[in-house]
């Protein structure tokens, strides 16, 4: 059966997902991880494309990425990972696939996935266990961001929602559910509590109930924030057409 062919990004970005042939490591020692990093920003500098987030797990990586011109992706991956595969086939002596199938690669759009799915990225040592504190991990773009470094591009992210409430969210432990697959779910909880930052402490289901001036200015803060129609209409109980007209 003819793979089929990737899904390509209007916007650029990509978020990239690598996994270890039968689960193995990718990375054995910390020589690794730096091999890799420094593979990424030569080829950055020679490609020219934005690295918006990552994270180096022992047997798999994450990458959010923006790729310059449309198919770019691949060309970028195929010299990424080929360098990689040389290098750590070479050091361990082995042969063969390193990467499990083909990488996965799943377009993202600037919307209101965007910094929850760099805290997902982030998050990942945390919920393995690994660490206690997310700067504590050194092989994600975290500490970039609240350190600077030469790999990641963190303007970006950071004058989306400002640098406070960047930092604030990627502290609140997440459970949304970014699927390899590429579907990005984010729960009822989640979205209950953006919408009650706004409100200051205020439920979700009271929002129809306020006067509709209120009422709609508020919708339309939400929608601002990033949050969707569908969202909104979820966790409030507001119709759809009175969402979008608000």
């Amino acid at each position: 059966m003819a793979r089929q062919a990737r899904q390509l990004s209007n916007s650029g970005f990509y978020h990239i997902v690598l996994r270890g042939i039968n689960h193995q490591h990718v990375f054995e020692d910390e020589s690794d991880y730096i091999y890799f990093l420094k593979s990424l920003h030569d080829l950055k500098i020679a490609l020219v494309f934005e690295v918006y987030a990552y994270c180096l797990m022992s047997n798999h990586v994450h990458l959010l990425l923006r790729e310059k011109q449309v198919g770019d992706i691949s060309l970028i991956m195929k010299r990424l990972l080929t360098k990689y595969a040389m290098y750590f086939n070479r050091k361990y002596q082995r042969s063969g696939a390193l990467i499990a199938n083909r990488y996965r690669s799943m377009p993202v759009e600037v919307d209101e996935y965007f910094i929850p799915l760099q805290r997902y990225i982030h998050q990942n040592p945390l919920k393995a266990g690994l660490v206690n504190k997310l700067e504590a991990y050194p092989f994600s773009s975290y500490r970039e961001y609240l350190l600077g470094g030469g790999l990641t591009d963190t303007a970006f992210a950071l004058e989306l929602i400002g640098r406070d409430e960047w930092i604030r969210l990627h502290r609140v432990e997440s459970d949304d559910d970014f699927e390899i697959s590429g579907k990005i779910s984010i729960n009822n909880n989640e979205i209950r509590r953006r919408i009650m930052h706004y409100t200051h402490g205020r439920e979700p289901h009271e929002i129809g109930s306020w006067a509709k001036a209120e009422r709609d200015s508020m919708l339309r803060e939400l929608k601002e924030t990033g949050l969707s129609i569908r969202q909104i209409e979820r966790v409030t109980g507001i119709s759809r057409g009175v969402v979008a007209k608000s």
